[in-house]
């Protein structure tokens, strides 16, 4: 059993990130109000292009401040990120909070072996010496579970399967023992023993060092075993806030009812799947008022939803976007391609 979570790591306060597109700003992010816990697991859903990962890189200080507009407060451990400069925010950026990226192949330097990546952490963060710093870099292909790790230090990344490149970014992102682990779709174009050897070891790392984690994923079935709270997305916005037990035993906005119902039963001899209607919209065309996803489900009335929907506190713990949930219901289930 999971030791006690102890206090915020991070805090959320009205994020918001635009990018500019075209001369304009459109907000990709709106308005996040969120908390992570040491030793907590918040998972964050939702379809691809709902802004999870826009949200981790907005957190980790990633994007480019020419053609992006920041505002609200990101505070890790008392301080606020988005008050840093660059020097500063690098101080804290893969020493205190780790990230592993959601395509290890692209995350990593083509032409340097894996060794120095992962020496490279140590170097610029830590005052070991080099023959320390090799010992760490063994340790820590130890610690993900890769086999032969001397060898492995001196291979370079193409010379590896994705499972072990997955193990080579958490291994970078573990290497100074961070308080807070973002994890961007960790298993995405993986098999399914592959995943579940990465789940593990995420999940050992976190036990170890009592680090707060936040699962970015699509995959519901790794939320409901990894997950203490969960914050569905959509559109750059939550629509949900709920511990794990609370969203699968007592999900409430359509949009998060949808996605569990699209998901394919174990115990059902059906063979037809939910099919969700529509698309999210693009950035361009987010709506300004309004749910962002009434559009998605037009049998429920305009009249129905608020026009500045709000999240609302249903139960402890438990926030839910709009009143639209109390109307709505599901049409006839729809067969799916």
């Amino acid at each position: 059993m999971r030791d006690e979570i102890t206090e915020d790591l991070l805090t959320l306060k009205d994020v918001n990130t635009s990018f500019k597109i075209d001369g304009e700003y459109y907000r990709a992010i709106d308005a996040i109000n969120l908390h992570v816990k040491s030793n907590e697991v918040l998972a964050i859903v939702g379809e691809s292009g709902c802004g999870k990962s826009t949200l981790a890189t907005t957190i980790m200080g990633l994007h480019d401040p020419k053609n992006t507009h920041i505002s609200g407060e990101i505070i890790f451990a008392g301080t606020d990120l988005l008050q840093l400069n660059e020097k500063q925010y690098n101080q804290i950026r893969g020493a205190k909070i780790g990230m592993i990226f959601q395509d290890p192949l692209s995350a990593l330097n083509p032409l340097q072996k894996i060794g120095s990546q992962i020496e490279e952490v140590l170097l610029y963060h830590t005052t070991l010496t080099a023959q320390q710093r090799q010992q760490r870099v063994i340790e820590l292909l130890e610690q993900v579970d890769i086999n032969d790790p001397k060898r492995i230090a001196n291979q370079f990344p193409h010379q590896l399967s994705g499972g072990m490149r997955q193990r080579i970014i958490i291994a970078i992102a573990i290497a100074c023992k961070p308080d807070l682990i973002i994890a961007d779709e960790p298993t995405t174009a993986l098999d399914v023993t592959i995943q579940a050897q990465i789940l593990d070891l995420l999940r050992t790392i976190q036990q170890e060092n009592q680090a707060g984690i936040i699962l970015i994923t699509h995959d519901l079935g790794v939320v409901a075993e990894e997950a203490d709270r969960v914050a569905v997305m959509y559109a750059g916005q939550i629509v949900e806030l709920a511990t794990v037990q609370q969203l699968f035993n007592n999900p409430k906005h359509p949009y998060t009812r949808s996605l569990l119902r699209s998901m394919p039963q174990k115990d059902s001899f059906n063979d037809e799947l939910y099919v969700i209607d529509g698309m999210v919209p693009s950035l361009q065309k987010l709506p300004t008022v309004g749910d962002r996803f009434a559009q998605r489900i037009p049998w429920v009335s305009a009249d129905k939803h608020e026009v500045n929907p709000t999240l609302h506190q249903v139960a402890p713990e438990h926030f839910v976007r709009c009143t639209c949930y109390q109307n709505f219901s599901f049409p006839d289930i729809k067969r799916g391609a």
